[in-house]
């Protein structure tokens, strides 16, 4: 069987002509906040790459084929969209073979950007090891996902309602390297600092790059987590989301909330418990995330036709 790979005449238009292409996931319009607002974030971040001078390739699942770029139509007919399936790596055939919608999460987006060429991935903040994973043993596809699959992600780091030490140790372990851009410390969503130091710094997108391509001579397996710190005037401080988290974590134990309900959950009631503040933040670091992504599909482009 083929891949049923439907690019957008803007991607495909990018694609023909070697131009840099930065990869989208759509949970966050599906999952991440209520409509219209999903739908004119998803629409900021797609300007945002724009303007730093690539093109965006939101992608998604729809009508039985995977989408590659989305127009103004099928981006709103996903924002409103009921009963949308969040897809990883584990759901992404069935929601194809069946014709459902689906969302892609980071590691369903790290495959479709591969399967489009596309080497990096702008997100929020990735999946990790949730908090009692030593019980649960609730751990993020994602981080699997990061050592097989050769793209880079530009994310604030991971989601903080997870257990950042543990998740950073299964990185280690899988051999994925985590980059903090400008800083030492490993940034934690809303937060610019976790407390926790980054295992790799560097500072510039062109080095980013060129460590991207390296790893793909050296024939290494797997991608690079790009842990970009969220602008300092839009950042939530550890001490002050640190007991909302706690908060939010004791409620959805309470209630019996497990799998992927977790981070919709924790998601909606930091909303109501920061009074919207930690979705302004996300949507902050989002953009400030998909700005550093264009810069690197820029110097892969770059790199690829100096080689």
């Amino acid at each position: 069987m083929h891949v049923p790979l439907t690019f957008s005449p803007e991607v495909q238009a990018a694609r023909d002509a070697g131009r840099p292409l930065v990869a989208l996931e759509s949970t966050i319009i599906t999952h991440g906040m209520p409509y219209p607002q999903n739908v004119a974030t998803a629409r900021t971040v797609e300007a945002e790459v724009r303007a730093a001078g690539a093109v965006p390739a939101t992608i998604a699942v729809m009508g039985g084929r995977l989408h590659v770029g989305l127009s103004e139509a099928e981006l709103e007919q996903l924002g409103r969209a009921q009963d949308v399936m969040k897809l990883s790596r584990a759901d992404l055939a069935v929601a194809l073979a069946t014709g459902r919608t689906g969302a892609t999460t980071v590691a369903a987006t790290m495959i479709g950007a591969r399967l489009a060429g596309i080497g990096v991935f702008a997100t929020g903040g990735i999946g990790g090891v949730h908090r009692g994973a030593e019980l649960s043993f609730d751990i993020s596809a994602d981080l699997r996902e990061l050592s097989e699959t050769p793209v880079s992600v530009v994310s604030a780091g991971a989601k903080a309602i997870l257990d950042l030490p543990k998740t950073l140790e299964v990185l280690e372990t899988l051999g994925v390297p985590v980059i903090a851009v400008g800083q030492d410390d490993f940034p934690a969503f809303w937060s610019r600092s976790s407390g926790l130091r980054a295992p790799l710094r560097l500072d510039h997108a062109a080095d980013i790059a060129a460590s991207h391509m390296q790893r793909g001579a050296l024939g290494l397996p797997g991608g690079q987590l790009v842990a970009n710190p969220i602008p300092a005037a839009a950042e939530i401080p550890r001490e002050v989301i640190g007991p909302f988290i706690e908060q939010a974590l004791a409620e959805a134990a309470a209630q019996g909330i497990a799998a992927k309900a977790v981070t919709p959950f924790l998601l909606q009631r930091l909303f109501e418990l920061t009074a919207g503040r930690s979705l302004a933040a996300n949507i902050a670091l989002v953009r400030h995330n998909a700005r550093l992504a264009a810069a690197i599909a820029i110097e892969l482009v770059r790199l690829r036709a100096a080689a």
